[in-house]
């Protein structure tokens, strides 16, 4: 269900393209929080050029403004809690938590806070914006698949996104490595973002 449907209209002359707004989701529009319990902020990264750990950050808050009628209004802003990191290994973790990655006691968060925002077609986005980690802001680009809206049982309005991005760490300063003796390094330069959330629409 895209936030537009296409519609031609013949008239006297020409077919004249017009859009029509899904009352449904124009109906959408309003001011929403992520609701951190039923979301998850997750990675993937390439170790010793053969497998892939992935990890999620526990903790995290965020608001949209979303704009059924034209979703380049929509908004989004995100905060995560560097050391609410976790992959299943303490060692690791703590870590990625060290000046050799985030430097959490220093940088304690990672901030997203969106410039743009796209239809992409169908139930497809693309938001842009601002991606911050430690001392180092940099451009970003989710795609998002819309995965749709419902009430829940206590009453909630929800709407539900899935999407992902793929960035270098080290245009975010986060460059620590160790070679291997068969060539290639430890963890790979790429990460895969992926974002599930959850958002209860205000009153």
């Amino acid at each position: 269900m895209g936030l537009f449907t296409r519609r031609s209209q013949d008239t006297n002359t020409a077919a004249v393209a017009t859009l029509d707004v899904d009352p449904a989701l124009a109906a959408l529009t309003g001011d929403y929080v992520i609701d951190a319990s039923h979301s998850s902020i997750g990675f993937t990264v390439r170790h010793a050029m053969v497998t892939n750990v992935r990890g999620s950050f526990g903790e995290h808050e965020g608001t949209l403004h979303l704009d059924g009628t034209d979703p380049s209004r929509s908004t989004a802003s995100i905060d995560v809690t560097i050391a609410s990191v976790g992959t299943g290994i303490a060692d690791r973790d703590g870590h990625l938590l060290s000046g050799d990655f985030f430097d959490a006691e220093r940088f304690p968060l990672m901030t997203f806070r969106s410039t743009s925002a796209a239809q992409l077609g169908g139930d497809a986005y693309r938001i842009g914006g601002q991606l911050t980690i430690k001392d180092v802001t940099r451009p970003l680009a989710i795609d998002l698949e819309f995965a749709g809206s419902a009430t829940d049982v206590y009453g909630n309005e929800r709407v539900g996104f899935e999407g992902s991005a793929e960035i270098l760490r080290s245009d975010w300063g986060l460059t620590w490595n160790a070679a291997l003796e068969a060539g290639g390094v430890m963890v790979s330069d790429k990460v895969k973002l992926t974002f599930d959330i959850s958002a209860i629409k205000q009153a």
